[in-house]
């Protein structure tokens, strides 16, 4: 606890325990991520649950118990999987992000003390200071010697990052943020009431941004679900026509449901799950869901000098006056940072160095990353003190070539350099409601040399990034120079260009972007350059991410594509970022986008293998019911191959996916792999297919080339020996989908040479053992005769089974042939034969 102006007594504690008694506060407690019940809702009250859950009752009415089981089985596994995964995920999110909770400074029986949010109530006056977040609906005050002036951004709310003047009588909104000046307001509305839980909270709740990958997967889900719905028309059609019975029309719409692969959806959101966990261990917060994953996109990190190459801590060097006393000057200097208001790190270096006592304070302009200076005027001294940048300072005044020199050599050495001067004429400032206007008449009094204490870890991390094939810009509000010098110590490159803020302002859109695109270094920037330099990076195809810890990197924050807060940084930041590094833990963001990378190739890995048996599935179903004018797939056999080839494995490709760095765009490699997989697998299962049909329906196949008539056909055949031909047909096909799929895995993850065709080398044998393992279970389904009965598989004999699988080896002889000789892409013309 310490005191507080005399003016402000806040409550008592018996008014503090008697409105919570009457339900007056803030009582809405933080979220630190999706509630138990939002996680059940979302797995389990879906709408292609919704869909499985009508057909199965349709199913249970026809007498169709078994194939509502398989459903149930596969419905319920996956919801299990994903309920558990996301629970585990959520308490371990939830312990770690208990530590950047956010607390509040109320005013209470004369003191001030910090409280938890949910402490506040109706009546509380709390303090705020640059960068905090107005965590309640209230009002200004101010009084006797308190400086009740402060500027807010309410572009969390409005949209707009203009800075607002509030001053005692001027209401405040929670969710919108103190940019300069302290003061104190009043709490008016908490919990339910109050703007940010009506508003606020939603707001964010809703903040989704897809990244590019899952923007892809969406669409391909799109066209899926349109052809689902396009054959689920024909064979409701042909149920309405008598073609097809309803028993067995309805069961084929239960197969055509699970070609939209919701699986992938829940594979997806474990794999961020996991991901989230992972970096928890990483001493990192997150956020949004499927930011780490979009940090695997990201080819330009933005960085702000302070808390990434330096360790957040300043020390004032040394001071050199002006044709001035040092005495008096380190008198002056002293009492200006202890009277200032507003207390920033510049400050407490100063004050550390210098401690003196405080002075009454006639008028104030708090430091701001906009003008960059503060100013303060004693009320017993004439005229008024400036402490800025000097290049902004030399503005009002002139400088000395000497002193031109003296602060270029400073800036050289990577140390920061203030300028301190005085006025004799105090301007009217009581209704600057923008940017304040320097004082006329300034006179240098000092220079200052401040030290950034460079972290430990800096130039690691930077090679890191180097190495990730990732651009690093460090935008400042520094001088270029001070701030290039100190990149270069942090092992950034010698050849790196530095340009300043001022120079930005003066070029035009064109010219600003290309400068954004070649320079590697700015300084001197303000908060809206900040943003435009994401923006106009964006605008040249780059995935920008920003990290920032200080209140002027929020609309940088909130234009990039993700965005990095520390945990030590202001409130605001942290609100806005996707990520939130723990402990400010700088060199755990390289293994972040590691972390991300990883998730990506094993959701693009999965996706692959989905995509394979989906579209392989759907050239199957097509082909063969324009042959044979019926549908090849019933429900358990649907299960079979979708469980075993797409159920099990992906689970392990997730856990077991590499971070390395794609060597080909997202639609190269799924064009190159996919395509031709799935064109050659639908074939090889039709062809199987329709030789165990002819096999086992002798006359069938003088039918088709046109011998007989169909009217013959069914006089040579019965229903009974149809129905039973087309079983063996299936289970031979079932069989076949399943030596493909299962083939599939070590063609994508080749373990050696002889593998390699669709995918790179890369001697992981863990997807070929996986592959033999589900095969056991697959020969265990076909010879344990309960198990095949369950599933509708008719026996084969042992010699047919080892023709299925010598059919499966041409199959991959003949597709990693294509693979190698690229032969899709000479087809499509995108490489000359």
């Amino acid at each position: 606890m310490s005191s507080t102006p005399s003016a402000l007594q806040g409550l008592s504690q018996s008014e503090v325990l008697a409105r919570c008694a009457a339900g007056q506060g803030n009582d809405i407690p933080v979220q630190t991520s999706r509630t138990y019940w939002d996680i059940l809702r979302d797995n389990l009250f879906t709408f292609i649950n919704s869909v499985y859950l009508f057909l199965s009752l349709v199913l249970i009415a026809l007498g169709r118990a078994s194939d509502v089981v398989v459903i149930a089985f596969v419905v319920l596994l996956n919801v299990v999987i994903n309920i558990v995964q996301e629970i585990r995920a959520k308490q371990k999110l939830d312990k770690i992000a208990l530590l950047t909770r956010p607390s509040a400074t109320v005013i209470r029986d004369g003191r001030s003390q910090e409280i938890d949010l949910a402490e506040i109530v109706v009546g509380d006056i709390l303090a705020i200071g640059p960068g905090d977040q107005v965590v309640v609906d209230g009002v200004m005050v101010g009084d006797g010697d308190i400086k009740g002036d402060i500027k807010v951004d309410e572009s969390l709310l409005t949209g707009e990052s203009d800075h607002i003047l509030k001053r005692p009588g001027d209401p405040v909104y929670s969710g919108s943020f103190c940019v300069s000046g302290s003061s104190y307001y009043e709490a008016e509305k908490v919990g339910a009431a109050s703007l940010s839980s009506k508003m606020t909270a939603e707001a964010r709740r809703f903040r989704k941004v897809l990244t590019p990958l899952q923007r892809r997967i969406n669409l391909i889900i799109r066209l899926l679900l349109g052809v689902a719905i396009v054959l689920g028309l024909v064979t409701f059609l042909r149920m309405l026509l008598g073609v097809t019975s309803i028993t067995a029309g309805v069961q084929n719409l239960a197969v055509l449901v699970g070609l939209v692969p919701i699986g992938l959806y829940f594979m997806i959101t474990l794999a961020y799950a996991l991901g989230a966990v992972r970096i928890a261990e990483q001493s990192a917060l997150v956020q949004q869901s499927n930011a780490v994953e979009s940090l695997s996109n990201v080819d330009v990190m933005c960085l702000d000098k302070t808390g990434t190459l330096t360790a957040n801590r300043i020390n004032l060097r040394s001071l050199e006056p002006i044709d001035t006393d040092r005495a008096a000057l380190e008198e002056r200097l002293g009492e200006y940072a202890a009277s200032a208001t507003a207390s920033n790190k510049t400050n407490d270096a100063i004050a550390a160095f210098l401690p003196r006592s405080p002075r009454s304070v006639k008028q104030e302009i708090p430091f701001s990353s906009v003008y960059k200076w503060s100013a303060i005027a004693f009320a017993d001294q004439p005229g008024v003190y400036v402490l800025g940048a000097p290049e902004v300072l030399a503005l009002a005044m002139s400088l000395s070539e000497d002193l031109l020199t003296r602060i270029q050599e400073g800036a050289d050495q990577g140390l920061r350099v203030l300028l301190f001067a005085h006025s004799s004429t105090l301007p009217d400032w009581s209704d600057a409601s923008d940017t304040p206007v320097l004082p006329p008449d300034l006179k240098p009094m000092a220079l200052l040399f401040f030290g950034d204490e460079l972290r430990s870890d800096a130039e690691k991390t930077l090679a890191e990034f180097r190495q990730a094939g990732i651009q690093v810009k460090v935008i400042s509000g520094d001088n270029p120079v001070t701030v290039a010098a100190l990149a270069k110590q942090a092992g950034l490159s010698e050849d790196i260009i530095a340009v300043s803020g001022q120079d930005l302002a003066e070029m035009d859109d064109a010219a600003f972007t290309q400068t954004a695109e070649e320079s590697t270094i700015f300084g001197r920037i303000t908060p809206e350059q900040k943003a435009r330099l994401v923006q106009s990076l964006q605008s040249r195809g780059h995935y920008v991410a920003m990290m920032g810890d200080g209140v002027n990197d929020v609309l940088s924050l909130k234009q990039s594509n993700v965005g990095v807060a520390m945990e030590s940084g202001s409130q605001a930041t942290r609100s806005v970022a996707d990520i939130v590094l723990l402990n400010d833990t700088f060199s755990a963001l390289p293994k972040i986008f590691t972390e991300g990378r990883r998730i990506r190739n094993g959701v693009v890995d999965i996706s692959k293998l989905f995509m394979v048996r989906i579209f392989s599935f759907i050239l199957a179903i097509v082909a063969i019911g324009m042959i044979t004018l019926s549908f090849p797939f019933s429900i358990k056999a649907s299960t079979i191959v979708t469980f075993l080839t797409v159920g099990l494995p992906p689970f392990f490709v997730t856990l077991w996916a590499r971070p390395t760095r794609p060597k080909v765009s997202l639609w190269e490699s799924f064009r190159h792999f996919v395509v031709p997989a799935a064109l050659t697998l639908s074939l090889a299962s039709i062809l199987v297919y329709l030789y165990f049909l002819a096999e086992n329906v002798g006359p069938l196949m003088d039918w088709l080339s046109g011998a007989i008539s169909l009217e013959e056909l069914a006089q040579q055949i019965n229903r009974a020996q149809i129905s039973q031909a087309q079983q063996i047909a299936e289970s031979a096909m079932v069989t076949m989908q399943v030596l493909g799929g299962l083939l599939l895995l070590p063609f994508l993850k080749p373990p050696t040479p002889s593998w390699a065709g669709g995918e790179p080398l890369s001697r992981d044998w863990r997807y070929t053992i996986l592959a033999g393992l589900v095969l056991l279970i697959y020969i265990a389904i076909i010879t344990i005769p309960p198990l095949q009965r369950f599933f509708e598989l008719a026996p084969l004999e042992p010699q047919e089974y080892i023709g299925i699988g010598l059919a499966a080896i041409v199959w991959a002889l003949l597709l990693r042939f294509i693979w190698r000789r690229k032969l899709m892409e000479r087809f499509l013309g995108l490489i000359p034969f």
